[in-house]
């Protein structure tokens, strides 16, 4: 029997192109060949879908981050079914044949917002990770709070910014941001991996924090700063009809002078620890946990998902997001926490992709 095929897909039209290449060149180097035919695909930043070359670089070189190297073979995916056809310049089209499923190791808008998920449900092609409802509502700060909210998840006060309401009633949003007190961390409402935040200590940082985050995005959230902790739980879909399954909690840690945990953070060596298990009191920890897999069923998540929360000195816990397509390195929070409960990166890997094997295509 033929192997079932997997299509790796990276990168993508967005400041987090980058991020994806590094969870990208982790899951390809982690795929058993063995057991799948894998077909690795770039999508460059200005949208050609391509064959990965063979010299595709994945890893930060030099302080460089890696871009889609788009002299491969352009490819289509016909609207018809799931086989990928390439096109050298020149050539003869080339049928590369079906893909069974799609891995989108893909962040930030055009990608984990709902838009990859779309593409590929039109196509009737399975993809590991969750769907488009659960993706673009993950994916917006502003609607993610207003869903965990009717979930009965405590929530942060924030205040929206629409593009609208900054060209045209600034002085009312000012005053809005400045009833949550300082300071207050402005973000775009529809990014990831730290793009475009700023902390804010008064009214002339806010202006020019939020001029900052529309570089991102014309939708922006203000958050009240909130004094805690910062844990991060992972939750994971059952393989048969059990209920999704939290990781044991961890505690991430900013090292190196960051006043929070921006891009540098996340992506450079040395710049932040992971304790797990995070040092919580076991009601705590198993509130926590509770909590994150009624964040993962109140989007509908499929998959994998990262949920971040605040532990106040109080003893309170506050959601702060989900991430529904979360960073996704070998040495990334998501996969250290299953690592830490006893799921290795391979067999991560291997749960995701038999995951969305076993779905049908279409409504589900």
């Amino acid at each position: 029997m033929s192997k079932p095929r997997v299509a790796v897909v990276f990168g993508g039209r967005n400041s987090e192109h980058a991020v994806s290449l590094m969870g990208a060149g982790s899951v390809l180097d982690a795929i058993d060949r063995s057991k799948y035919e894998v077909i690795p695909i770039g999508i460059a930043q200005d949208g050609r879908w391509v064959l990965a070359a063979s010299d595709q670089r994945f890893a930060i070189e030099s302080g460089e981050l890696p871009i889609v190297d788009t002299s491969g073979a352009a490819l289509a995916l016909p609207s018809g079914g799931s086989s990928l056809v390439a096109y050298d310049p020149g050539s003869i089209p080339v049928e590369l044949g079906a893909v069974d499923v799609v891995f989108p190791v893909m962040h930030g808008p055009f990608a984990e917002d709902g838009t990859i998920q779309g593409l590929l449900e039109m196509a009737g092609v399975r993809y590991v990770g969750s769907g488009v409802l659960a993706s673009a509502v993950g994916m917006d700060k502003a609607h993610m709070k207003t869903v965990m909210a009717a979930a009965g998840l405590p929530i942060g006060r924030h205040v929206v910014v629409r593009d609208r309401d900054w060209r045209l009633d600034r002085d009312r949003v000012l005053k809005e941001a400045e009833g949550l007190g300082w300071p207050v961390f402005v973000k775009p409402a529809r990014a990831g991996s730290s793009q475009g935040i700023s902390k804010a200590h008064d009214l002339g940082e806010l202006e020019a924090a939020v001029e900052f985050a529309r570089q991102h995005d014309p939708k922006v959230l203000i958050e009240a700063a909130i004094v805690g902790r910062e844990i991060e739980c992972a939750v994971l879909e059952s393989l048969g009809d059990e209920p999704a399954v939290a990781s044991r909690p961890g505690e991430v840690k900013v090292e190196g002078g960051q006043e929070f945990f921006d891009f540098e953070a996340k992506y450079y060596p040395d710049q932040m620890s992971l304790t797990v298990p995070a040092d919580l009191p076991e009601e705590a920890a198993e509130q926590l946990r509770a909590m994150a897999v009624r964040a993962f069923e109140a989007l509908d998540c499929e998959g994998l998902a990262r949920v971040d929360f605040f532990y106040t000195p109080e003893g309170h816990l506050v959601f702060n997001e989900i991430n529904t397509m979360p960073g996704f390195t070998s040495l990334s929070v998501a996969p250290q926490l299953w690592a830490a409960s006893g799921l290795d990166y391979p067999a991560l890997v291997d749960r995701l992709i038999q995951l969305a094997l076993s779905r049908s295509a279409g409504l589900r």
